[in-house]
């Protein structure tokens, strides 16, 4: 039998709760409802860290970023010993045709095209945002210039790396563009996430071997900040009739304690409606449509071409927003279920499971093991994650028993925070390292994490036996060792 092609959509920063068929009644999203009803849709799936680049680095080989050292953004180059573990690497090595479309971020992005290793890509359509129209190497500003259209007229500059972590304040980084009928925003028919289907269609049809699969990355910008929807999709939410976040006024004291501690986040905690929080999250949700518009127009083109049915489809997104929630915009030295849990949808027409919602817990560094199973390849030793194979052929739902996440210095912020986070199906603790900070919550009480019961008495017994599960989990991803061939 042929060998799948795969197909590995990833967005960038998209929560949980942005998917209408599962649960959220308020976004539009007519082709993942669709798409989740061919496969398998794990609502409780979470990031390994709450940034691109350690998270990237990890789902991509099925090992922890602490494992890897690659704990943040802005290095200068993923780690060249560990090159021959990323999984585009390897199936390049069996016959794979390897691509991939937009962004990379398994090191610095700030200074245009990033350094690569040898990541197995042979086609390569880089662009890491729709920013810096002049930066070398950006192919979606070549492809506007095709089009007729001149790039700086559309895209914005970036933030400048001297400026980074003011960045919450820059309209540009992490602010709401809103759209109006005389200044729109990028376009849809030429904005970058339309741009991504364009090239991954063009990468498909490529000529290659007979019978050659392939694997294809397609990794859109959005709905990363700025806030900058079209106007054609904005235009589609009112504001007042959405929620907005998920806030209580205990909220910004926490907060506060957690700032005057020095732990790093990229917003200072305020409260939702000066962050214009309604608005933010209809351009959000625009910026989600819009995804899901051109992620339906890329299955279309494999239903048209015959490919459907022998494709492995990942949908997910490297970490969440905070969207507003508990008074925080963006993302940085927080845990909260809105900033580590993504959604995650897997679809094999032939082989797996469809129109299954399943809420075990699970881990995005559980995809690689999952390809190496599905494909019938060994799991290589290194490989830290659990295959999800069984989740997706078999009626169980037996995996793990708890997800842990990390944060080392993740980003360029004064304080370079040490944090983890360990949550079973109940309980969630946080332990802020070297600060004698922790946070506990009761999941099936306090879904929204508002009350940290850490320093309640009544709870100091649960608090202690999850900071010794956490420490058990911690040591447990430390890199493993190769095999012995020796009975010493």
């Amino acid at each position: 039998m042929q060998r799948p092609n795969i197909l590995w959509y990833c967005t960038d920063q998209q929560r949980f709760d942005t998917i209408a068929a599962l649960g959220n009644y308020h976004i539009r999203t007519p082709r993942l409802d669709e798409f989740a009803s061919t496969g398998v849709s794990f609502t409780h799936a979470y990031c390994q860290s709450p940034i691109c680049t350690p998270s990237r680095a990890s789902f991509l080989t099925g090992m922890y970023p602490s494992a890897l050292a690659v704990n943040g953004n802005g290095i200068e180059q993923f780690p060249s010993h560990y090159e021959d573990r990323l999984i585009p690497h390897v199936l390049s090595q069996v016959g794979y045709d390897c691509g991939l479309v937009g962004k990379l971020h398994l090191s610095s992005a700030a200074l245009g095209q990033e350094k690569r290793v040898d990541d197995g890509y042979r086609y390569l359509q880089y662009s890491h945002d729709h920013k810096g129209p002049n930066v070398f190497g950006h192919d979606y500003a070549e492809w506007l210039r095709q089009q007729g259209v001149n790039p700086g007229n559309l895209m914005q500059t970036p933030v400048k790396a001297s400026n980074y972590r003011d960045g919450a304040h820059r309209q540009s980084f992490g602010g709401l563009r809103e759209p109006s009928v005389n200044q729109d925003n990028i376009p849809s028919h030429l904005h970058q996430t339309y741009w991504c289907t364009e090239k991954a269609i063009e990468f498909i049809q490529k000529n290659r071997s007979t019978e050659q699969p392939w694997f294809l990355s397609v990794n859109p910008f959005d709905p990363h900040p700025p806030f900058d929807a079209p106007l054609s999709y904005y235009q589609r939410y009112d504001p007042v009739q959405l929620p907005g976040a998920n806030f209580r006024s205990t909220d910004l004291p926490h907060q506060q304690k957690l700032v005057k501690a020095g732990i790093d986040f990229q917003s200072e905690p305020n409260l939702p409606e000066q962050w214009q929080d309604k608005k933010v999250q209809a351009a959000y949700y625009a910026m989600i449509e819009q995804i899901d518009t051109e992620f339906g127009r890329l299955i279309d083109f494999l239903d048209q071409t015959g490919q459907r049915q022998n494709t492995i489809i990942i949908f997910m997104s490297d970490h969440g927003e905070m969207l507003g929630d508990h008074g925080l915009m963006l993302k940085g030295c927080r845990f909260y279920e809105g900033l580590v849990r993504v959604p995650l949808i897997i679809s094999y027409p032939v082989r797996f499971q469809q129109d299954v919602i399943m809420s075990t817990l699970v881990e995005l560094v559980d995809l690689v093991p999952t390809l190496y199973d599905s494909l019938g390849f060994p799991i290589p030793y290194y490989v830290q994650g659990q295959s999800l194979h069984k989740l997706l052929t078999e009626k169980t739902t037996e995996h793990r028993d708890s997800v842990r996440c990390e944060f080392y210095g993740a980003i360029d912020y004064p304080d370079q925070t040490l944090a983890t986070m360990y949550r079973n199906r109940q309980w969630k603790l946080v332990n802020y390292h070297h600060k004698g900070i922790y946070e506990l919550y009761n999941l099936d009480q306090d879904p929204w994490e508002y009350q940290d019961l850490s320093t309640d008495p009544s709870w100091q017994d649960q608090k202690w036996a999850l900071i010794q599960k956490s420490f058990d989990a911690t040591v447990s991803a430390l890199p493993p060792m190769t095999p012995r061939i020796q009975p010493y």
